[in-house]
């Protein structure tokens, strides 16, 4: 059974709520209030939350609440608009999905009949916490990790030192870049590299379309796609572009409405299909790498800030590559989520393999690399994996 609460003050809400056809809407004015409507009944019953969009902090108050105090919830944020750093907050935050303001009763019902019909997938909360939220790092990895990052910081502190001088000397700008990427649980956190691009990247983007996509050589359009998505993240870290979408109802079809597309629900699935077999993205002889970037990718220097993260705790010695977000929300569309079962990592199982091929390696087989070492990892298989990348330091293609 799936029940429908609504969250907020709008009477306009209210009204087209009221009206949905087979549904008795509950109506709270304060998240406690929703909570205890929710555990009130079965246990086993589900929850369509409508959250109106109010002030910001007191709504992550409220989705934390009910997140933590509540299963089995799909929380919608009723909102006329979200900004990119706004549609992250809410995001992390744990809601479901948005529903424009102005959405009308027909958009509502199309909505709740989709979620529904999809009632066990959307909310089996017992399989998330059992393949996501409870896994740990081991002690004797994370023993090992704090010891060799430790170590490998003060004998590389020399290196870092002159690197960072290097960088700032070639090109004005700071010597250390940061990116949002998802390691292990999808958590989110800073990763940490050296600058290998200029700071005005978007100024030679124009000239990639000389150059090619190493994974997906397919359609010179694709390449232009890929780098308007790139902007002046590093290469291969693709732009935090999630969809805030929204349904309605054209003729006997679903249409999906973006903030910058209009597309049938079927020509959508197909789309997204193309991206999760090719969500990893590289970009030969990119002309945005500065002298020193080439060198320091070479040698893979550019890398050694990660010791840093390491030591904190965000990423392990050897693991599954940490993924910027858009590209680790394709993988979480089929089996490839295993993958975030594994600790993120400087180095891996695909990218030892990886160089043994000369680094033609396509984006399935990198997949289930990953994901057959988030499932098969051990001290043994890790020591193999140090082994062989510190004799495989220098990649022999041109990055």
């Amino acid at each position: 059974m799936i029940g429908v609460i609504y969250l907020g003050n709008n009477p306009q809400s209210e009204e087209r709520l009221r009206y949905l056809p087979g549904k008795q809407v509950v109506f709270k004015k304060n998240y406690i209030e929703v909570a205890d409507e929710c555990n009130k009944h079965k246990i086993n019953d589900h929850y369509i939350i409508f959250l109106e969009k109010n002030i910001q902090a007191e709504d992550i108050t409220a989705i934390n609440h009910l997140k933590q105090n509540c299963q089995g919830i799909y929380i919608i944020l009723i909102t006329s608009h979200l900004s990119a750093e706004e549609r992250k907050l809410y995001q992390q935050a744990g809601i479901n999905d948005t529903l424009d303001t102005n959405a009308a009763v027909t958009v509502i019902n199309k909505k709740l009949q989709f979620i529904c019909e999809r009632e066990d997938m959307l909310f089996d909360t017992n399989i998330t916490k059992k393949n996501v939220l409870q896994f740990k790092i081991p002690l004797w990895k994370r023993t090992f990790d704090i010891v060799f990052s430790s170590l490998a910081i003060i004998a590389l502190s020399p290196v870092m030192i002159i690197t960072a001088i290097a960088i700032k000397l070639e090109s004005p700008g700071p010597a250390m870049f940061k990116s949002k990427r998802v390691g292990t649980n999808y958590q989110i956190f800073d990763f940490l590299k050296f600058r290998s691009m200029y700071t005005d990247a978007e100024k030679h983007l124009k000239e990639l379309s000389k150059t090619g996509n190493q994974y997906s050589k397919q359609k010179e359009d694709s390449i232009s796609a890929t780098a308007s998505l790139v902007g002046n993240q590093e290469n291969g870290d693709i732009l935090d572009k999630e969809i805030e979408s929204s349904m309605m109802i054209s003729e006997d079809e679903t249409m999906l409405i973006g903030d910058d597309f209009v597309v049938n629900e079927s020509d959508f699935a197909k789309q997204k299909e193309e991206e999760i077999n090719n969500a990893f993205v590289k970009i030969e002889n990119d002309p945005r790498v500065t002298k020193v970037g080439r060198f320091i990718r070479k040698y893979s220097i550019d890398e050694l800030p990660q010791l840093f993260n390491i030591l904190k705790g965000d990423m392990s010695i050897v693991g599954n590559r940490p993924l910027p977000l858009y590209e680790a929300e394709k993988l979480t569309a089929d089996a490839s989520i295993d993958r975030f079962m594994a600790p993120a990592g400087l180095t891996g199982l695909w990218q030892v393999e990886e160089r043994g091929k000369g680094g033609d390696m396509s984006a399935e087989e990198r997949k289930q690399l990953d994901i057959k070492y988030g499932q098969t990892y051990s001290l043994a298989l890790d020591l193999k994996i140090i082994f062989r990348t510190l004799f495989a330091f220098v990649q022999k293609e041109d990055v």
